[in-house]
């Protein structure tokens, strides 16, 4: 699956994007849209970052981003994988809202008014 996969994956050098955040969010759309499945072996850093013409520590460190938050999972020799279970992306979402509860938490926010002020960000997320 993993040179099948390179098609999915492009970098745009005109975009204001980073090419790290043009990659990660590839593979967090391809994993959303099913194009990858869970289990599914992406490409090795070093193969990816030739076929984008990119630098093999800017594929690093996307990966590197995709697995500290569980959407992807490295297995040592045998590669890297989208993660398996129910839905990675679901998956890596709960850690977000973990982190940002946590962080809330730190600075003395908690309960009913963080959960405010989240669904409120969610809003004025989806209102543009």
């Amino acid at each position: 699956m993993s040179d099948a996969a390179l098609h999915l994956f492009t970098i745009d050098a005109g975009s204001a994007q980073p090419p790290f955040r043009q990659l990660h969010d590839a593979v967090v759309r391809a994993v959303s849209d099913g194009a990858l499945a869970p289990g599914a072996k992406l490409p090795t850093v070093r193969g990816l970052a030739t076929h984008l013409g990119v630098a093999a520590n800017t594929v690093a460190s996307a990966y590197r981003a995709l697995e500290e938050s569980g959407v992807i999972e490295g297995r040592g020799r045998a590669g890297t994988f989208v993660s398996l279970g129910d839905d990675p992306i679901e998956a890596a979402a709960r850690g977000i809202a973990l982190a940002a509860v946590a962080q809330l938490a730190e600075i003395g926010v908690v309960g009913e008014r963080a959960e405010a002020l989240l669904t409120d960000a969610v809003r004025r997320a989806a209102a543009g």
